[in-house]
């Protein structure tokens, strides 16, 4: 067997046990802060667009049962609203990407995301369970760039980018899709534009479908 061959065959062994790992452990609390983290980067999407666009960020909020709000006024609705799913996406496909950087920058990019959250968080976050969410997440992913070894600092990374892209798609299968009713990003922004939030859902869901495929077609020829 050729060598790439066996590496690629590693890949899809690895790949496929932390993702089934990542499916039976979703309900449980080994898992938990990677979703509450999820929600994090969804609302900061939606802030990021806004001030892209012509707004700001006046707070973001999140709660213990992984909700969240982020209070951005001005710039541009729809973009503003289409932000929160497919910026989860965009976020896990930078993590994912960042996880197969040089040995010797893995362990700068992970305490540099845990300053980046402490930042925002201190900015920004105004809920209680949300501050000292932030606030421990972060540090943690500080204290993991300094004490971790690189190949350890990788898999920090490639976990919270699975995790970013698996949570997007059951979110928008869960709010959207099997429970259109809800007021959701995809329910406000068919209040915006008329088009249906089911229609919204599928666009969605598609999208999210086809980056992940990608991601994992460009880390498989990779390896």
């Amino acid at each position: 067997m050729r060598p790439a061959t066996r590496r690629r065959l590693r890949f899809v062994a690895a790949f496929a046990a932390f993702f089934t790992a990542l499916w039976i452990l979703w309900e449980t609390p080994v898992v938990y802060p990677l979703k509450v983290f999820v929600v994090f980067l969804h609302e900061l999407s939606h802030g990021v667009v806004a001030v892209a666009t012509g707004g700001a960020i006046q707070h973001i909020l999140l709660t213990q049962d992984q909700g969240g709000v982020c209070v951005c006024p001005g710039g541009n609705a729809f973009l503003t609203l289409s932000a929160g799913y497919l910026g989860s996406l965009a976020w896990g496909a930078l993590l994912l990407t960042a996880a197969r950087a040089p040995r010797r920058w893995l362990r700068g990019i992970v305490a540099g995301i845990g300053a980046v959250v402490l930042a925002l968080t201190l900015l920004y976050v105004r809920s209680l369970f949300g501050v000292l969410f932030g606030l421990a997440f972060g540090a943690a992913l500080v204290a993991a760039g300094r004490f971790l070894s690189p190949p350890a600092c990788s898999s920090v990374l490639a976990a919270l980018g699975l995790t970013s892209c698996l949570y997007a798609i059951l979110d928008i299968k869960s709010d959207v899709l099997d429970r259109p009713e809800v007021a959701s990003d995809a329910r406000m922004l068919a209040e915006l534009t008329g088009v249906p939030t089911l229609v919204w859902g599928i666009l969605w869901i598609g999208a999210a479908m086809a980056l992940s495929a990608w991601l994992f077609r460009r880390a498989y020829r990779a390896a």
